[in-house]
């Protein structure tokens, strides 16, 4: 096998790459990678800087990894600010640090692109992701990083990383849908609490008052003029979160004509403007929520766009997953129920690696026992599905 590493994803092709990528996750495709970087979204200068790995064998692609060089921990949704400070206090670097993720997106999948087993399609080949691990060790020793992360992983990555590579497993929480063959939003409805059931319904008639319309539009469809709104309403909900706008102008104006199969919005409507709107990204039978805004005091509307449609407009396509973004208990009310989220890391200090471990092992317990606690509290009878 053959290891080699590239400084932007436009250095091999979109066939190549995408032929691993599988059936559900639209971030990790060439085309999303690729936008990121030409937008100037990711960059050297905005503290990302790509490093992709990729292996061949005879020539042929048959492993890669999104990786970056980063030295700063901002924009990836797995906290580690933590770490950095308790190395800070033992007089240890914590930075550069490699992370191999999307950038700015929490979304699940696929961070070791191997040909896998259908029988078992989240899991990477141990072969392929031995080399994917030795390329990653050469860009640490290159970069003279400190660590390495692999964000939003599937399980069975996380499981191999930590029992083949000495990665710490690490266990966090997200709140998704699963369709359980669901014919209709109504009947979705019929497995909640009465007093729940009603509370939905309840903001459901709201948000469709506050508005003359809603209109599902895919991202292809959508004009200069809308982009531009959805890239207003996207500055305006980060500058309210105190947050840091990470997508440029041009990130925007590509999605439709690079990425507008991937791309669904949900728009409000009122008196022919646009008051607020939701932007997901679909591929195969998986939906995932992205950014949201509006008009001030609209708040069924986000309600609205951000849960009850999509999760609508799964149930009539036959989609079997949505996920709504980071964080957000109140999601839980909404149908959204807690899952676990994994990730894998790799620190070079010693002492550090083994503190991490011992917290994360912790941290681990108390996240599954809050799972179980926070799913007693969901919309659902007890006798639901």
């Amino acid at each position: 096998m053959e290891v080699s590493v590239i400084d932007r994803i436009s250095r091999v092709s979109a066939e190549e790459w995408d032929a691993l990528v599988g059936d559900d996750n639209p971030f990790i495709e060439h085309a999303f990678l690729d936008i990121l970087e030409e937008s100037g979204s990711v960059s050297a200068e905005t503290g990302w800087q790509p490093a992709h790995v990729l292996v061949r064998d005879e020539g042929r692609l048959i492993g890669a990894a999104p990786l970056y060089v980063k030295d700063h921990s901002y924009g990836e949704y797995i906290f580690d600010w933590g770490w950095a400070q308790a190395a800070n206090r033992a007089g240890l670097p914590y930075y550069p640090k490699l992370v191999d993720a999307v950038p700015f997106t929490p979304a699940t999948g696929r961070r070791l692109l191997t040909q896998s087993d259908p029988e078992n399609p989240d899991a990477p080949e141990p072969n392929v992701t031995r080399a994917l691990v030795a390329g990653f060790q050469a860009v640490a020793e290159a970069a003279q990083a400190w660590s390495i992360h692999l964000l939003f992983t599937t399980a069975a990555e996380r499981t191999l990383l930590a029992e083949a590579h000495d990665f710490i497993p690490r266990t966090t929480q997200q709140y998704h849908w699963h369709n359980k063959g669901y014919e209709s939003f109504d009947h979705w409805l019929s497995f909640f609490r009465s007093k729940d059931r009603k509370n939905t319904r309840r903001e459901r008639r709201k948000a469709l008052e506050e508005v003359d319309h809603i209109r599902v539009v895919p991202g292809s469809e959508v004009t200069d003029r809308e982009w531009r709104v959805i890239r207003r309403f996207y500055l305006d909900t980060i500058s309210k979160k105190w947050g840091q706008a990470y997508l440029t102008d041009d990130f925007f104006s590509m999605l439709g004509k690079r990425l507008g199969d991937r791309a669904k919005i949900f728009f409000a409507e009122k008196d022919n403007r646009i008051v607020a709107s939701a932007l997901t990204f679909h591929k195969g039978k998986h939906l995932y929520g992205r950014y949201w805004g509006g008009r001030p005091g609209l708040d069924c509307l986000h309600f609205e766009l951000c849960y009850h449609r999509p999760i609508q407009e799964c149930i009539e396509n036959g989609w079997t997953l949505f996920e709504a973004g980071a964080q957000g208990s109140h999601k839980l009310k909404r149908g959204l129920m807690p899952v676990e989220i994994a990730s894998a890391h790799w620190l070079r200090h010693p002492g550090l690696k083994d503190a991490v471990a011992d917290a994360m092992r912790r941290e681990a317990r108390y996240v599954r026992q809050q799972i179980a606690e926070e799913a007693t509290h969901g919309p659902f009878r007890r006798e639901a599905p």
